[in-house]
């Protein structure tokens, strides 16, 4: 009896095809390795860990025989844990920089800009991103219509409850770094952001009088944001191992019986992000990025985020991918990041309540005339605000949206499509992590910042 509760509750190995597919990972780990040491594209490795990651998932559902609800099987809730650990793992390690990183260098950039830009930063990177998740919210709209969303749809669960909301005025006043160690602890970004420009500003203002003694704080500054740079661009290497466990994870934990009675309403999103993302590419094109440079430079933030479905745990790599492939000034990328990370999503605050509104609006006759529409763009545009770019976020972002629009009794009616949130927020995240990205670029351009690399 002590020897199986060893087994099943401490070691999680009570099944040998837990330590099989715990083998096959680590198999595929040593063929990451193989490319890694013939010297492979990044890139490549990581389009490899993903598709890797795919057909482990797949492999797994397939030895289990498809179970409806792959989360009671025990041996495959066993194999979760140990891919969560590789996978979850990776992304605790890079939300371990966010906050340092952010702060750091948000500091820096602020303590050597010249003339009064931080006010016309901060003006042009919220337009940017409140502006493109409008824009996706209106797609979300128009095919959540055409697509006839709500009719027909089986509801399988009406056990979902709203999650806790809170008002326009508590969400801003909360934002504000009253305790920064707080904040920081609960990685609120954006407050973390205030508090850092206080800090920077006050460095330029003591600067004209007080510069031998604020110097030692300057270079400590300077010194710590190198470390942390080192020790980012030491985690980023392990990325592609980490989506394979990722991906694998989400697709063996969730199944892929349950897709099939909300197929309508995930290729309606997908379409949406599509389109969406064909947006951003033209955007781009403005900014003098061609789509094939957008996706060939962007290639490995924008995988992170479909595999980790956090925008928060993509921060890192995106501030290093637009300082060192795109040529943003890292304090301008840093900035916008994590602005980014926090409000404006263009997947979880702007397609998927869109959809999902105009999906309950169609399932309980609902009168959806123009008022409709645009009272739900109106809430859309300030729920944006304070969203973390959190795996689970886009479910308060809908609470919000649903509430705001009157259909609060109605929640539980999504909860078909809670069911396979995660397999909807890979591409949630990816749209936020590329919205985010195309609005850095936009914004470092319209500053002139240095030229591509």
């Amino acid at each position: 009896m002590g020897e199986s509760i060893f087994l099943t509750q401490f070691l999680l190995l009570s099944d040998i095809r837990t330590i099989l597919f715990i083998a096959v990972l680590i198999a595929l780990f040593f063929c990451i390795r193989v490319l890694e040491k013939r010297k492979i594209k990044f890139s490549t490795r990581m389009i490899t860990g993903t598709v890797l990651g795919l057909v482990l998932g797949l492999v797994v559902q397939w030895v289990a025989g498809f179970p409806a609800l792959p989360e009671e099987v025990k041996w495959i809730s066993e194999v979760s844990s140990w891919y969560g650990l590789v996978g979850n793992g990776f992304m605790d390690l890079l939300k371990m920089l966010v906050v340092p990183l952010v702060f750091l260098s948000l500091v820096r950039v602020i303590m050597n800009m010249q003339g009064n830009n931080l006010g016309k930063m901060t003006g042009r990177t919220i337009g940017m991103l409140v502006g493109t998740t409008l824009i996706a919210a209106t797609i979300g709209m128009v095919l959540g219509n055409l697509f006839n969303l709500g009719t027909g749809l089986e509801v399988t669960n009406h056990e979902a409850e709203i999650r806790e909301m809170s008002s326009i005025v508590t969400t801003l006043r909360g934002l504000l770094p009253s305790n920064p160690v707080k904040a920081m602890a609960e990685a609120n970004i954006v407050a973390v952001v205030i508090f850092a420009s206080f800090i920077g500003m006050a460095i330029r203002r003591l600067s004209k009088k007080h510069q031998e003694i604020i110097d030692p704080f300057v270079k400590w500054i300077e010194a710590f944001y190198k470390i942390i740079l080192s020790v980012a661009m030491t985690i980023i290497k392990f990325m592609p191992y980490a989506v394979i466990a990722l991906l694998a994870n989400t697709i063996s934990s969730r199944g892929v019986g349950v897709l099939a009675s909300v197929f309508k309403f995930i290729l309606t999103l997908y379409l949406a992000i599509l389109m969406m993302f064909i947006v951003h590419l033209i955007i781009a094109s403005f900014s003098g990025i061609s789509p094939k440079a957008y996706l060939t430079k962007g290639i490995e933030p924008l995988v992170l985020a479909f595999t980790s479905r956090s925008s928060l745990g993509t921060l890192p790599v995106l501030i290093e991918t637009l300082d060192q492939k795109f040529g943003i000034d890292e304090g301008v990328a840093s900035f916008v990041g994590s602005l980014g990370s926090n409000m404006g999503m263009n997947g979880c605050a702007g397609i998927y309540p869109a959809l999902v509104v105009v999906m309950l609006g169609q399932m309980t006759g609902m009168e959806m005339n123009l008022s409709f529409y645009i009272m739900l763009a109106i809430i859309i545009a300030v729920s944006s605000f304070g969203i973390a770019g959190l795996p689970g976020a886009a479910t308060i972002s809908i609470s919000v949206v649903i509430s705001g629009m009157g259909l609060g009794e109605y929640f539980p009616l999504v909860g078909a499509i809670l069911a396979i949130d995660p397999i909807l927020d890979m591409g949630r995240t990816f749209l936020n992590v590329s919205g985010t990205m195309v609005s850095a670029l936009t914004v470092g351009k319209s500053f002139k910042h240095r030229e591509e690399k």
